[in-house]
């Protein structure tokens, strides 16, 4: 695929507060409460990622990670370099016509969003996917079950069964709705990959959910408000899953369509396995819920 093809999405409105008009140097959670009702068009465009991109790329890794001792901007490169998988979100050019976006966050390199997979068996001896599995058992040996440590350690350790790390990062406030064709081109281009005898035949998906919680009171339980819509479906279809809180490592301010009332909400990561033949049914279901079906 050449890394010129661009992958065409909508043009959207959206609601951004001051806040989200910082660059990617922003630091995960470090987005304040959204205080805000302006309303600004931008067209959107999927595209192959590209060097100039690693940068935001590994801004946006960061943002899952946190303080974690893992590579991203290797990993970020590691991205790049299979080109022909995967899409980066980035501002469709204006063609001399004024966009309404505020220039600061337009600037050239500023990448919205990614959505990729990346094989963390096959590459497992690349030191940042080491990291991320070393990690991931890690925190499974802190919050997970019994059961699931030893299911997560069972299918790192099988070499047979290929795991895919999906990742779908974005800003905050950019709808729902984008995430349909980035996932839709996704899988095709994993088929073709596959076709072609690449490594990308998956049994599983892996993937970092990010969320915010609203602790039990009383009778209540709690509410957790997923900061990707969409990936609340992917977490009802895991087969296995855990959960930790970064209320230490980041600011529990929400970012998004949250008001300031609701700023008693708790930071997590959920890491969810799911099995690779559901993801085409899991890209219909998230249009429906889209569409509202």
């Amino acid at each position: 695929m050449s890394s010129k093809k661009n992958k065409n999405l909508h043009k959207m409105e959206e609601e951004v507060s001051d806040d989200d008009t910082e660059s990617s140097d922003a630091s995960e959670d470090d987005e304040l409460a959204y205080a805000g009702n302006e309303q600004v068009q931008i067209d959107f465009e999927g595209r192959v990622p590209t060097d100039p991109d690693a940068h935001g790329i590994c801004q946006l890794l960061q943002r899952v990670f946190l303080k974690a001792h893992i590579n991203c901007m290797l990993m970020a490169e590691l991205i790049i370099a299979q080109n022909f998988v995967g899409s980066v979100i980035s501002q469709c050019e204006s063609d001399g016509i004024e966009s309404d976006m505020d220039d600061d966050m337009c600037d050239d390199g500023t990448i919205f969003g990614i959505t990729t997979v990346l094989n963390i068996t096959a590459k497992k001896d690349t030191p940042c996917v080491d990291q991320l599995r070393a990690f991931i058992i890690k925190k499974a040996e802190k919050h997970a079950t019994d059961a699931v440590l030893k299911h997560f350690r069972d299918i790192f350790g099988d070499e047979t069964r290929s795991i895919g790390y999906l990742i779908n990062e974005r800003f905050i406030n950019i709808p729902t709705e984008i995430s349909v064709p980035l996932l839709e081109n996704l899988q095709k281009e994993i088929v073709k990959a596959q076709q072609k005898g690449m490594k990308f035949d998956f049994v599983y998906y892996l993937m970092f959910i990010k969320l915010y919680r609203k602790e039990s009171k009383k009778d209540k339980s709690h509410q957790d408000f997923y900061t990707n819509a969409e990936e609340e479906l992917l977490v009802e279809k895991a087969i296995n899953s855990f959960e930790y809180s970064v209320a230490d490592e980041s600011d529990t301010g929400m970012g998004g369509d949250w008001l300031k009332a609701d700023g008693n909400l708790i930071p997590y990561r959920k890491v969810i396995l799911f099995d690779a033949k559901q993801l085409p049914d899991l890209i219909v279901d998230i249009r429906k819920q889209v569409k509202g079906e």
